[in-house]
């Protein structure tokens, strides 16, 4: 693999699935449908068979799981060529957006007093970041599998922001960075940032990892001036017309 292929298992590493499956050196993956990322098959390396025949393969896996057969693949790939070649279309219904940057950069050094990084969530950490305080079995098994912090900020009594980090291979992976709709334009996404790269510095990584929906403007901001820069892009593809067997297509 290529670095951007390793870097693409690093990613999904630190958001695992609740079943995965190789598929040569694809992966397929389920989590009840929480999330793109965890419920597609992550198409970079040698999947050991031709296109068509390892599609086939993604199609099967997701129909016997009740979810929408995808792949995320890099953009401009020989992968995602061939993807497109089979007759699969980008997956533009994708809600959290189907064309998504990864951004990268070394970890900053300031201090944030006023955000911690728990070891545990809390029921207001899982309000902010899944919209409930008490997560699936699947949200759990993805959110807090692995070496995870879970970043919080509070501002009058409250958790007003939340982010979780995990660490793999030397990268500290961000994800579900929010901010109560109140306590926005205080810096509070920063301030918990801040804590949690002091909290992955500490536990081995050098350099954070982050994926953001290209239509994310806001986040791609904050994340840039951070220091953070693209390093390569991913797109979610669903089957065409005639190219699988699901109702739907």
């Amino acid at each position: 693999m290529n670095d951007v292929e390793k870097l693409e298992v690093v990613c999904s590493r630190a958001w695992p699935p609740v079943v995965e499956e190789p598929l040569g050196q694809w992966r397929l993956r389920w989590a009840e449908g929480f999330t793109g990322r965890a419920n597609s098959a992550l198409a970079v390396g040698d999947a050991g068979r031709d296109a068509p025949t390892a599609l086939a393969a993604v199609c099967d896996f997701a129909h016997a799981r009740a979810i929408p057969p995808a792949v995320q693949v890099v953009e401009g790939s020989e992968q995602e060529r061939a993807v497109a070649a089979a007759g699969w279309r980008e997956q533009v219904e994708h809600a959290a957006g189907h064309r998504v940057s990864v951004l990268t950069g070394p970890l900053p050094s300031r201090p944030a007093p006023e955000a911690d990084v728990l070891d545990e969530p809390t029921p207001q950490w899982w309000e902010l970041t899944v919209g409930k305080p008490e997560p699936s079995v699947a949200e759990r098994h993805v959110m807090a599998t692995g070496k995870v912090g879970y970043g919080v900020v509070t501002a009058d009594g409250v958790t007003a922001g939340a982010v979780r980090g995990a660490v793999v291979d030397g990268w500290l992976h961000v994800a579900r960075l929010a901010v109560r709709p109140e306590f926005r334009r205080r810096g509070l996404a920063t301030s918990v940032l801040y804590a949690l790269a002091a909290w992955g510095r500490a536990n081995g990584a050098q350099q954070w990892v982050l994926q953001v929906a290209l239509d994310n403007t806001g986040a791609l901001a904050l994340y840039s001036a951070l220091g953070c820069t693209e390093h390569h892009r991913y797109r979610y593809w669903g089957p065409g017309p005639r190219t699988c067997e699901d109702p739907q297509s």
